[in-house]
């Protein structure tokens, strides 16, 4: 199953059959009639000699009509087009193919069966039109068809195109050769015939938000018919027979807001054009062998693995995991639900993403995206970016029911067998080491026993009690679950007594308390028996989905004035072709544009939105001297930064540029295409995930007198993760402010152990999804109410007069020295060293300190952005 983040590196593309063999870009412009207005063929125009085109192929955006009119066609004397004359032996008379395959509609005058024949041309245009999507849905809910009028000349008022039909903004377009045969033959029309196919296309081509441009038209024959209205007798006629190619293509809407406009306007419901489905995202994570890619597979495709790892061959994205058996990327997975349905791989003509998202588009519906993470400590930077960068709404903790034996003290320890940074650190170690991480970072948790089939009771009932141990430790509830179905049901659907369970012992006690940190699901789950699987699906079906999130979750926005109207996290960046509609609504020459994903933190983004991308180095900076060297050492993983590390001692030499505006630290772009978790949209709304396909806007260059006149094509932007995309508000707009990037920035943790910092150390920070290097600039002890309460005691013993207490020595005891600590705050001044960062002021960030062999690398200090410096 391809991730979201996958797309065809070779688009479909919509050749014409007149130029078989030709290079279409190098072919003469078709000129155009000033009489007709239509495109003529002349006889240097290529393909003006052929006799018939190549029969029509059966899949693609080509489509070969004899005719598209919406009544019965006139009876003819004789056409010269469909006797052909060969030597001296003529040919029989021509059949239309595909009369099985397209099931013809017949041809009458009334109104009803004129309705239902435009009803099978425009489907039948809409999958043409689909064959030159790189990625559509199949089906066709939003399929509206205009009603016809009475009259056949009325149907030109309904040749404006529509709103476009969702899923093909993507599309390159579709041909249609209008008077030919299936085989390629020439037949040809009339005129008026003709004139009326076409306007029965324009009618078609309107209704899914489409337009038709004629590209050629061509005489190849003639015909005689007698007219019953001229007489009894009737008077014999003749005429032209013609045969047109045309071009349909979307209509893309790109009037969309600049930098702030028309916001205040807007309503805040979400838009039909929107995906409205409740979507919850989910980070699984665990150590490398807990079994989380084999539980995602048999849960995203509905089969049981076979014990050797058979159902989460197709989440690897990588040979080496094939190989390895680790997952080193995040893996994205889509499962659907309505009411008890699951909708996943398994389930009926679901191929794609797409799929699942038509099929639970209904009120209780529900869309859980769920990302995969490694669990090896080689890949640490990827864990934390499942956990921190994409701001999982839960987080699905796998611990292996199968392997170590829990440390008899009930902490764990985390030495390597031979040193190493990795190698040879127990499983459950390395499990409590990923909890303890999501207790402190405050995660709505789940935590799934993985493998418990392979697992011994009194084994089990040890991790248990440990497990259990650290999560009451901080106020939290645990709950061990347990399914009353059997363990083949919950494949297909949630069984009634899986979610009534769910509903007791999780959802209304956290209904009861407001708070989903307060429980702690616990769930014992076999992949391969699918014990537990159903209750699983319960669970995800039923967990609650935050509120949408606003720029006022984490300060209010008159301490930040500079917040923007909606912004969006990059995580990933990749290179696509542009479609012809959206080559066509561009001014710029490149054939393809950068695709950005991640995940709308808030706001609103739509197609054609004016944003800023960034932030960029300056002009004048040195890019390839702000990026350090990654080379790994003996003992360290890949994601861990190397302590005394050459690197980072040249970085953190370098003096940090000012806060004052940057030139060319922002770039302008245009958002051109939106996709919502793989389903086209025009729009998406403020904690969806998605990919955004975006035009930045061409350079100027100063001429020689100084004027900014003329313009050239800038040179593709290296657009990388952590980055932003932003719309600026109304409020920039008006005070001229924009987007200010950082080079520094003061965080307070509410831990004692953030002082074992030293000045002037590096570490790495984790904010959003920005991965940067930092020096420790200085750490502050703030006072605390318990400092307050002392002064205030020593000022009252200063009056004592009579100096009775001089004699007492006056001990804090251990008690209040703990107390003391506990509620103390530290300010940690940090420099950012490898470039300044877009970071948004009340955001959650951990510090991790350089990897060894006696750490998981996921010892992190969590605290909170108070200051944004210079």
């Amino acid at each position: 199953m391809a991730s979201i983040f996958t797309f065809d590196h070779d688009p479909p593309r919509v050749n014409s059959p007149w130029e078989s063999g030709q290079d279409s870009e190098k072919r003469p412009h078709p000129e155009r009639s000033a009489t007709t207005g239509v495109v003529v063929e002349s006889d240097q125009h290529p393909g003006s000699d052929l006799e018939r085109l190549e029969a029509e192929p059966q899949n693609g955006p080509i489509e070969y009509k004899l005719h598209l009119l919406l009544r019965s066609r006139r009876t003819y004397n004789k056409m010269s087009t469909t006797l052909r004359v060969s030597g001296s032996q003529q040919s029989r008379p021509i059949r239309e193919a595909k009369q099985s395959r397209h099931a013809a509609v017949p041809l009458a005058s009334s109104n009803q069966s004129r309705q239902n024949r435009l009803h099978h041309l425009t489907t039948q245009l809409l999958w043409r039109l689909q064959q030159s999507s790189p990625y559509h849905s199949t089906a066709s809910r939003d399929l509206v068809i205009p009603k016809l009028p009475e009259n056949v000349t009325d149907l030109a008022v309904l040749e404006k195109p529509g709103k476009l039909l969702p899923g093909l903004e993507e599309s390159n377009g579709a041909l249609y050769e209008i008077g030919v045969a299936d085989d390629g033959t020439f037949v040809g029309l009339t005129k008026d015939e003709m004139d009326e196919s076409m306007t029965t296309l324009k009618v078609m081509a309107a209704s899914l938000g489409c337009k038709v441009e004629v590209q050629r038209m061509k005489a190849v024959g003639t015909c005689e018919w007698t007219d019953g209205t001229s007489g009894p007798a009737g008077e014999v006629q003749t005429a032209d027979l013609w045969v047109a190619e045309a071009l349909i293509m979307p209509v893309l809407n790109v009037q969309g807001s600049k930098g702030g406009e028309q916001r205040s306007q807007q309503s805040s419901a979400p838009r039909r054009d929107a995906s409205i489905t409740d979507q919850l995202r989910v980070s699984l994570i665990g150590p490398t062998t807990s079994g989380k890619t084999t539980l995602l597979g048999t849960l995203s495709n509905g089969m049981l693995d076979n014990g050797r790892g058979s159902s989460r061959i197709n989440l690897l994205r990588h040979r080496h995991e094939v190989a390895s058996g680790r997952t080193s990327s995040i893996a994205q997975e889509l499962i659907g639900y309505d009411a008890r349905k699951i909708f996943n791989y398994n389930a009926d003509n679901i191929n794609e993403w797409p799929d699942i998202h038509d099929r639970v588009m209904s009120e209780d519906g529900r869309l859980v995206f769920l990302l995969d993470s490694a669990g090896h400590p080689r890949y640490q930077r990827t864990t934390l970016r499942a956990l921190i960068g994409w701001a999982p709404h839960w987080t699905l903790l796998c611990i292996p029911a199968n392997e170590d034996t829990p440390p008899a003290s009930g902490t764990h320890s985390l030495s390597g067998a031979d040193g190493a940074m990795g190698v040879g650190i127990a499983s459950l170690d390395m499990a409590l080491a990923h909890l303890d991480l999501c207790l402190k970072l405050a995660i709505p948790l789940s935590i799934l026993i993985t493998k418990c089939e392979l697992g011994q009771r009194t084994s089990l009932k040890e991790k248990l009690n440990i497990v259990f141990t650290k999560i009451k430790a901080i106020g939290r509830m645990p709950k061990l679950l347990t399914s009353p179905a059997r363990d083949e049901d919950g494949l297909s659907e949630v069984s009634d007594a899986d979610l009534r369970k769910i509903e007791e012992d999780v959802i209304n006690p956290i209904s009861d308390s407001g708070d989903p940190l307060s429980i702690v699901p616990i769930i014992l789950t076999s992949a391969v028996r699918g014990i537990g699987i159903g209750l699983t699906h319960a669970l995800l079906r039923s967990l609650p989905v935050p509120p949408s999130p606003t720029a006022r979750d984490f300060v209010p926005l008159a301490l930040n004035p500079e917040q923007p109207d909606a912004l969006f996290h990059i995580d990933e960046v990749f290179e696509m072709s542009l479609s012809r509609a959206q080559s066509a609504t561009t001014s710029v020459a490149s054939e393809s544009a950068p695709v950005i994903t991640g995940y709308l933190r808030f706001g609103r983004l739509s197609i054609g939105d004016r944003v800023v991308l960034g932030p960029f180095p300056g002009d004048d900076e040195d890019t390839g001297a702000l990026v350090p060297k990654d080379h790994p050492s003996p003992g360290y993983g890949l994601s861990i930064p190397h302590p005394l590390s050459a690197e980072f001692a040249r970085l953190s030499s370098r003096n940090p540029p000012s806060a004052s505006k940057v030139e060319g630290e922002w770039l302008q772009a245009t958002i051109v295409n939106l996709r919502d978790l793989r389903l086209p949209v025009q729009t998406i709304e403020a904690g969806q995930a998605g990919s955004i396909q975006v035009v930045f806007d061409e350079a100027s260059e100063p001429s020689h007198d100084g004027d900014l006149s003329e313009k050239t094509s800038l040179s593709s932007p290296r657009l990388r993760k952590g980055q932003v995309l932003a719309m600026p508000s109304q409020h920039m707009a008006d005070t001229g402010l924009s987007l200010q990037a950082t080079s520094s920035l003061t965080a307070s943790f509410k831990t004692s152990d953030v002082k074992a910092l030293t000045v002037n150390s590096l570490i790495t920070a984790y904010v959003g999804m920005v991965r940067a290097p930092v020096r420790v600039l200085r750490v502050i002890r703030q006072k605390s109410d318990l400092d307050s309460r002392k002064v205030s005691t020593e000022d009252n013993d200063n009056d004592d007069v009579f100096g009775m207490n001089d004699h007492i020595e006056l001990e804090r005891t251990k008690s209040e020295t703990d107390l003391d600590e506990y509620h103390a705050e530290y300010h940690v001044l940090l420099e950012l060293l490898n470039s300044r960062e877009w970071i948004e002021l009340g955001s959650q960030i951990v510090l991790v300190e350089g990897g060894s062999k006696d750490k998981s690398g996921l010892e992190g200090h969590v605290g909170k952005v108070i200051e944004i410096g210079e």
